[in-house]
């Protein structure tokens, strides 16, 4: 017998089912985990929530509702300068359907004082010297030759005319761009936290799956929290719960998108090299040895393009390593 045949009756069955939920249990254990967790490992009163009108927070929130009461639990809507107003808009509506109190942080005014947009905007004025205040932008995705397999950002921008043109950035500009936009995530957490003191709740993160595994987050941003409950689920289980909890469809409708920079931006566009439904599905194979070729069957996709998003999970998981590595210590430090 060759070692391909023993690998096929040997690889697990695999259906494009594989990701379905039973909602009811496992919000049930959601909610059970995060009491334990929160009121008694951590000893906090309630639950911090930053709301951002998308599928992940809402859904976050409603398990807290369900773990700790509507009346422990907090939802900080903190817009800026770029973000979408549908953003503060269905972060109110799912507060509003949850029955939530909500505080409304702009932080904005911190941004400009650290400088955020303006080491955001001279960074571009590097490649797009014309750049200025009221032109708008985003960074993308563009494949580097299919061939090559190389996925290299680019940067798009949109004049005060309303006209756009993307140019292929250089590493040092790409840096400084993605270093300068990553204020917002840690402003935003530190305000999470500021709350969470003065409360004494604990901050609990939104991060799926998908994000957490491949590095879409930022360090000391929206990748920390004292409880990440939804961090084992793959996105499309995220939108199982919703449904089952009841989120607005409007919320449920809405494309995934980062709400980072001050043009509209899916998160594909920006990191991922596939919808989150395919996605999740490759990912779920790499983690349980399933070949490309049986989860190109059971998709109706061509092997290739299977192995294409295989390789791009692979990758970003390489890359991304630093950031979920904890502080490096010369000694141990043991406690009792």
């Amino acid at each position: 017998m060759t070692l391909q045949a023993a690998h096929s009756q040997t690889e697990p069955a695999f259906s494009k089912d594989a990701l379905v939920l039973d909602a009811p249990s496992e919000v049930a254990r959601i909610v059970a985990f995060l009491r334990d967790r929160v009121l008694g490992v951590l000893g906090r009163r309630g639950a911090i929530v930053g709301l951002s009108g998308g599928i992940d927070s809402s859904v976050v929130a409603a398990l807290c509702a369900r773990a700790f009461g509507n009346t422990k639990v907090l939802g900080l809507l903190m817009p800026e300068r770029d973000s979408s107003s549908d953003s503060l808009r269905l972060g109110r509506t799912v507060a509003t359907q949850l029955r939530l109190t909500t505080v409304v942080e702009d932080i904005a005014p911190a941004l400009e004082a650290l400088g955020a947009y303006r080491r955001q905007r001279e960074a571009i004025q590097a490649v797009v010297p014309e750049y200025g205040t009221d032109w708008k932008c985003k960074l993308v995705l563009g494949s580097g030759g299919e061939s090559a397999g190389i996925n290299i950002t680019r940067l798009t921008v949109q004049d005060p005319h309303g006209e756009t043109s993307t140019v292929r950035l250089p590493p040092e500009v790409y840096l400084q761009i993605v270093a300068a936009t990553n204020y917002k995530q840690r402003v935003r957490k530190m305000t999470e936290y500021y709350h969470a003191d003065r409360l004494k709740y604990a901050v609990i993160g939104t991060p799926n799956r998908l994000e957490h595994d491949q590095g879409f987050f930022v360090k000391q941003g929206d990748g920390d929290a004292d409880v990440m409950p939804i961090a084992h689920l793959y996105k499309s289980q995220v939108y199982q719960l919703a449904e089952y909890l009841g989120i607005d469809d409007e919320i449920r409708r809405r494309p995934p998108t980062s709400d980072t920079f001050s043009l509209p931006q899916s998160q594909e566009e920006f990191y991922f090299a596939a919808p989150y439904r395919l996605t999740d599905v490759c990912m779920y194979a790499v983690n349980h040895g399933i070949s490309a070729d049986n989860v190109a069957e059971a998709v109706g996709l061509a092997t290739a393009q299977v192995q294409k998003v295989f390789k791009d999970i692979t990758s970003k998981r390489r890359a991304t390593r630093y950031l979920h590595s904890p502080p490096l210590l010369v000694d141990a430090v043991i406690e009792d």
